[in-house]
């Protein structure tokens, strides 16, 4: 029971981690730019967000007149996105209280750990092109004028509690396994102490 409330936990957890990597990557507010004191400038992976009071935004028109950041933050993330859903799919079903493979249990217990370590992988390539993206916004931020501030918006958090969650789910998802081994280990290591005195009779 305890591995099996581990493995919902850790599913729920790396769930919740793709819902807020998929909300960051389509979210406008990665980039935050002020010109004076009302204009405000908002961009994102997508589109791009400018006006005083009221904001207007539009599409990106070429990929190829996007800067280096924001195209390799949006393969990366497009591509943490695709590695959680084959996790989602994978780690469904190995765990352990979906129907699947009941009669492998062995084969239901390497899937469920497929399924984490393919989540970890995703955690850490959103985690770490994230955190490239907020370098690049704060080496901008150095070199700007004095009349326009840059800095990174919400998203940036929201893409970072998302790799956390998904790193957290995944392991979680390999925890019962770890567990398994070490227990193994250990009762057949301890079992064979006992029959050395069945020669003395």
């Amino acid at each position: 029971m305890a591995s099996s409330g581990l493995q919902i936990l850790g599913f729920l957890l790396a769930l919740l981690g793709l819902s807020a990597t998929i909300a960051a990557t389509f979210m406008v507010q990665w980039k935050k730019q002020s010109q004076g004191k009302t204009h405000k400038i908002y961009d994102g992976l997508w589109m791009s967000c400018s006006g005083y009071e009221r904001t207007t935004c539009e599409f990106y028109e070429s990929i190829f007149k996007l800067s280096a950041e924001i195209q390799a933050t949006r393969a990366v993330m497009m591509l943490s996105i695709f590695l959680s859903a084959v996790g989602l799919l994978v780690s469904t079903l190995g765990m352990k209280c979906t129907r699947f493979m009941e009669s492998k249990n062995e084969t239901k217990a390497h899937t469920a750990m497929t399924g984490g370590i393919i989540f970890i992988i995703a955690g850490l390539l959103s985690l770490i092109i994230t955190s490239w993206y907020v370098s690049q916004i704060v080496h901008s931020y150095k070199a700007a004028h004095r009349l326009q501030s840059v800095e990174f918006g919400k998203a940036v958090f929201v893409s970072w509690a998302g790799s956390l969650l998904s790193i957290l789910g995944g392991v979680f998802l390999c925890y019962r396994r770890c567990s398994h081994r070490s227990e193994s280990f250990t009762a057949n290591h301890l079992l064979p102490t006992s029959h050395p005195k069945s020669n003395y009779v």
